[in-house]
């Protein structure tokens, strides 16, 4: 038997080996517990570090609707749940970089979702705002994802629906805060859930 035959041999079982191996499968999101976010399970959503506003809430940010995603403006236990449903209907746990819905369970004076929308730039940061409502068409601004931070445990939340569609071509964007209307220790500014600004820190507290 020739070398060339032997390495053409293995070259091939190289590659076919390549092929059947399954993907890495994707690590569970993990609340401040340690264990795993489930489907349909209330979460509070807390900045990772302090000074960046509280727990995540429901912005009244004109007087009308939409309302808008936000962080209180104080570091306090208060505050809205939210609860997640994975893009994969055979999960019940969520996954890092795994496509996701997610709304506020809350009543609000807004006939509509509480579910988290891509909204429109801000007029003056340029910035894209995170509403609350319904999508049109198939819906891709109301799916979310979260990418793994640099320590254990935290995370930051992106806009990136490639799950609900691999073939398009998204300007993603990683969420952070957006301070209106004064400085950090002003009681009446609010803090803003928006993409293309930096990234926010995050953990996840079971209600």
């Amino acid at each position: 038997m020739s070398i060339r035959f032997i390495f053409v041999s293995l070259t091939l079982l190289a590659v076919c080996l390549s092929l059947t191996t399954p993907p890495a499968l994707s690590q569970s999101v993990l609340d401040t517990n340690g264990n795993p976010l489930k489907r349909g399970t209330n979460y509070y959503i807390k900045p990772a570090i302090t000074d960046n506003g509280g727990r995540f809430t429901l912005i009244n940010r004109n007087g009308s609707c939409p309302l808008y995603v936000g962080l209180e403006n104080t570091d306090l236990p208060k505050g809205l749940p939210v609860t997640f449903t994975p893009y994969a209907k055979e999960d019940n746990v969520i996954k890092v970089n795994r496509d996701f819905k997610v709304s506020f369970s809350a009543s609000t004076i807004c006939v509509q979702s509480t579910e988290w929308l891509l909204g429109q730039n801000d007029t003056k940061s340029g910035r894209r705002v995170i509403i609350t409502g319904k999508g049109e068409g198939r819906g891709f601004g109301n799916y979310f994802r979260i990418v793994e931070g640099k320590n254990a445990g935290i995370y930051n939340i992106q806009w990136c629906p490639t799950e609900v569609c691999p073939t398009c071509r998204f300007i993603c964007g990683t969420a952070s805060g957006l301070r209106e209307g004064g400085g950090q220790k002003d009681p009446n500014s609010k803090i803003l859930l928006a993409l293309d600004g930096g990234v926010l820190p995050v953990q996840f507290i079971k209600k």
